[in-house]
């Protein structure tokens, strides 16, 4: 019953939201670099942060410092949809929100000296999941993808609390609701896909302090090779890695080889479900055995993203 309460609640603060960002015009207006040509609402994937708080509720507070840290996300996220902000003010509460994340998870109790480098990665996803965030459908349909992995090896072994994943996932299908279309009603924005970013590594680091397991990294292995393999080459083309552009593989499908955009995204989705499968099915195997499998998965995709970078160009 819950669930059904909470999928209500969710749809209509949607459509409350689409009715304000209307009202105030929380517009997206199409540029060159953008792959929708009509003004569309941004900040859909608020609804997420709107699952969350829903959960914390129903769960009688659980896991607040992760909270803390997704509403300091969400807050300059969403400031920066309205209005953009600085890149070294956006980096800094990044910081802060990575600190929060975490102490929640306690590792200052014991990984204390690895915590720049935990700090680091979390940023860098932060950012990575925020660039991959370009064509109708895509956030959506790779959350409840990699969603899925966790609600998968939760059923194995219980470590997260399960109301945080379903919750999440109908937050994610009340936005597809309004996204996953030809012509989408909203965008996530960037209070979207940070909102998102915090829960997925979230999950990640609760999985991964527990089983202490490389293979669960391919849990987000397809937004990673595009998402990597692109910042790579620019960066080796001298470019700004950290402005707007088109040269993600997912782009080039939609801009050279005339996919859809929901095809695109079915094919991320998929992929994703399909790597989740191997990481479920080698989570508890020895440590030599799952950097097998990490090497060799990613070393796939890499070869076709090449292939593919060089069949479009």
């Amino acid at each position: 019953m819950i669930y059904l309460i909470s999928f209500v609640i969710l749809s209509l603060l949607a459509l409350g939201y689409l009715k304000l960002a209307d009202h105030f015009n929380i517009i997206d207006k199409p540029n060159l670099r953008s792959s929708h040509t009509i003004p569309t609402i941004r900040g859909g994937g608020i609804v997420f942060y709107f699952g969350l708080l829903v959960f914390f509720v129903y769960s009688r507070f659980d896991y607040p410092y992760f909270l803390g840290a997704v509403t300091v996300i969400a807050a300059v996220s969403f400031m920066d949809d309205l209005k953009p902000l600085g890149r070294k003010l956006r980096l800094f509460f990044h910081f802060i929100a990575g600190i929060a994340l975490l102490y929640q998870l306690q590792v200052f109790s014991h990984d204390w000296w690895l915590v720049p480098l935990y700090l680091i990665f979390i940023v860098g996803f932060f950012n990575l999941f925020n660039f991959m965030d370009g064509i109708n459908g895509l956030t959506g349909l790779y959350s409840l993808a990699v969603l899925s992995g966790f609600l998968w090896l939760n059923t194995v072994q219980p470590i997260i609390h399960y109301d945080l994943i379903y919750l999440s996932m109908i937050s994610v299908l009340v936005f597809g609701f309004f996204n996953f279309r030809n012509k989408a009603r909203w965008f996530a924005g960037d209070i979207g896909s940070m909102t998102m970013a915090s829960i997925l590594i979230f999950l990640f680091g609760a999985f991964f302090f527990t089983y202490e397991a490389p293979v669960l990294i391919l849990l987000f292995v397809v937004y990673g090779v595009d998402g990597g393999l692109t910042i790579l080459l620019r960066a080796l083309r001298m470019e700004n890695i950290t402005d707007a552009h088109r040269h993600h593989l997912y782009q080039k499908f939609v801009d050279v080889g005339k996919w859809s955009h929901l095809h695109v995204s079915l094919v991320y989705a998929t992929t994703q479900v399909l790597v989740n499968i191997v990481v479920v099915q080698c989570i508890e195997l020895p440590m030599v055995y799952q950097w097998m499998a990490v090497a060799g998965v990613v070393t796939l995709l890499s070869v076709a993203y090449f292939s593919l970078v060089r069949y479009f160009k």
